[in-house]
């Protein structure tokens, strides 16, 4: 594994999405960039699944610590949203409930999310007011006042928002954004604005209220200063970490150190990324897998670009 992966985009139709990430006559809501049932796009490996890779190459793909933790499945899930409408009201499980409710191999679902584009007024909720307690929140579900409880963020572009397994929450219409998250797609709708409910698209009251923290909030943490060409640290927790980097007249150099695979987005501009015999250039929206046993690379602005980092090592924010 010393060449890195491209892979092929995974896009779901969501009755709120938008066009933004695919025209079409559907609404795309989701574009999952790095999922381990993801193709190969190119090279020797095409057309196998990430979690193929990852079963094969164990810790020359992954990482020490990814292996440590997790084994050789791979960790992550990045995606792409586009919001054209309010998302449902949900709740994620964390780890020790996600195996209880849903069986063994099941991981939690902690997330953040990274604000690319935001409309004006745009907003998220993240969490319930403060002083909500178990039994208020479940006799809000039950009396239909769930929105009279919750807590709104106002967001814009370049805000980050953690948001730990347990938060109620939700997207609002008009967002853009990137959210890195651990390995699972366990959804819990509380509430969904009226729609109907399906097969596919159901509420899950009773998990949903065994999964919810009512003291779990999100912060909406505004873009912090990027030299031109540096990095700054988003997000970091111990199951990923997420980090901006900025190139505009030189490059920046990175190293896995062989600790954990680096997934490189393009949110701006467009990066050459060159390591040891290879290199591979990305425009907007673009992703490259860098594998553990990669090392040390580069990324070479084309022209004003910022890339996100997503891997899964725990940093400590200084």
């Amino acid at each position: 594994m010393r060449e890195p992966l491209r892979l092929i985009p995974d896009y779901r139709v969501r009755v709120w999405g938008g066009q933004r990430l695919r025209t079409g006559p559907e609404p795309i809501g989701e574009a999952w960039i790095v999922y381990e049932q993801d193709r190969v796009a190119e090279g020797p490996l095409a057309g196998r699944t990430l979690a193929e890779v990852a079963e094969a190459a164990g810790e020359a793909l992954l990482g020490r610590q990814p292996v440590g933790k997790t084994g050789r499945r791979f960790p992550l899930l990045i995606k792409l949203l586009d919001c054209a409408e309010w998302l449902s009201l949900q709740v994620h499980p964390d780890d020790a409930l996600a195996e209880q409710l849903e069986g063994p191999g099941h991981f939690g679902k902690t997330e953040a999310w990274h604000i690319l584009e935001a409309a004006p007024n745009a907003q998220v909720i993240s969490g319930l007011r403060p002083g909500a307690t178990p039994e208020a929140l479940a006799q809000a579900v039950q009396e239909g006042t769930l929105l009279d409880l919750v807590k709104y963020l106002a967001v814009r572009a370049g805000d980050t928002i953690f948001t730990p397994a347990g938060t109620i929450h939700a997207l609002g219409p008009g967002l853009l954004l990137y959210e890195v998250q651990q390995t699972s797609d366990i959804t819990y709708r509380v509430y969904d604005w009226g729609r109907p409910q399906t097969e596919g698209r159901a509420l899950h009251i009773a998990k949903s209220l065994a999964a919810a923290n009512p003291a779990a909030v999100g912060q909406a943490r505004p873009l912090p200063p990027l030299p031109d060409d540096g990095r700054s640290l988003l997000v970091t927790c111990p199951y990923f970490t997420l980090e901006l980097i900025g190139a505009q007249t030189r490059r920046v150099d990175l190293d896995t150190s062989g600790e954990s695979f680096h997934a490189l987005t393009v949110v701006a501009g467009k990066a050459e990324i060159e390591g040891s015999g290879w290199n591979r250039a990305l425009s907007r929206f673009e992703t490259l897998l860098i594998p553990a046993a990669c090392g040390a690379y580069r990324v070479h602005p084309r022209d004003k670009c910022r890339l996100l980092k997503a891997s899964a090592e725990e940093m400590f924010e200084p």
